[in-house]
């Protein structure tokens, strides 16, 4: 078993059920991840509207009253008034969560903007923390080792990189990466830029094909040959696709936290057999540390 002085964070990331589903099935997800021990769960806002907002808001009371961990509520901008952002806020407090992860949101397909009185995840920041009333809270944000999809070069990505860090951030959470490299590079960009804030690692375990493409579509991860090469193999073959996606994410970790990596954050797609599988195998090899 390896050993480090330094301890690494573990977090996951769940998100509510869609529309059709009722809130409750989340429950047997967090009790779960629960046995984990992890630092904090983070709670996705969902798709579309004030429903889901309050979704994020049950769901992260479970989370932080009834299950007792730590829970991070994302909190995207750009639909939302100030009004409606500080009512937000108001209702993560009456429950006792005072971490959030501010994002920009997601642009509608059509290309219109929503009306809202937030344009990027900075706006949100600084207006967070001109509110005497919510001067407590954490706040995390995202970052993008392959840059953000509409930085036009890696220049203009860490210059608003470090505007949004410098806007009042406690720490980073990445996009999905396959490829450690591309954290490591992007990792020295910052720190050289003197972004010094916790940075944790985003690990995306993909267990089907589909997960694949969506993941190309939505986030613009690049994807690795050996990688491609083997998920092409084995993709109709659900059970294989489980066991080598599982152990791709392993493999990451590993070698992310020998590198001294501040946390890993495991994008768990409610799936806690996965994040289970995951965090047992790295346990086995460099504990919990």
């Amino acid at each position: 078993m390896l050993q480090d002085n330094k301890k690494t964070g573990w977090s996951f990331e769940i998100f509510p059920p869609r529309r059709t589903a009722s809130v409750s099935t989340i429950y047997c997800t967090l009790a779960d991840l629960k046995k984990l021990k992890p630092d904090f769960i983070s709670v996705t806002y969902g798709a579309g509207g004030a429903s889901q907002g309050g979704q994020t808001v049950e769901i992260v009371n479970a989370v932080k009253n009834h299950y007792e961990m730590n829970a991070v509520a994302h909190m995207p901008c750009i639909a939302l008034t100030r009004d409606e952002a500080r009512n937000q806020l108001a209702a993560f407090k009456n429950v006792g969560v005072e971490k959030i992860l501010a994002l920009r949101g997601d642009l509608p397909a059509d290309g219109n903007v929503p009306h809202g009185e937030f344009s990027h995840a900075d706006d949100l920041i600084r207006f967070v923390r001109s509110l005497d009333d919510f001067s407590d809270f954490r706040i995390y944000a995202a970052c993008y080792p392959e840059k953000h999809p509409d930085s036009p070069d890696w220049e203009s990505d860490i210059r608003y990189l470090k505007q949004k860090v410098d806007s009042g951030v406690d720490g980073l959470i990445t996009q999905l990466f396959f490829s450690n490299s591309l954290f490591y590079d992007f990792m020295d960009r910052i720190r050289n830029a003197g972004i010094d804030v916790p940075v944790e690692a985003g690990i995306m375990p993909v267990i089907n094909s589909r997960q694949i493409e969506r993941m190309v579509q939505l986030c613009r991860a690049s994807l690795p040959e050996k990688f491609c090469c083997v998920m092409n193999r084995f993709s109709d073959n659900p059970e294989a696709m489980f066991e080598i996606g599982c152990a791709y994410a392993v493999d990451q970790i590993i070698d992310l936290v020998a590198h001294g990596v501040d946390g890993i954050h495991l994008y768990t797609m409610n799936n806690p057999a996965v994040a289970t599988r995951i965090f047992e195998s790295v346990r086995a090899v460099i504990g919990r540390n």
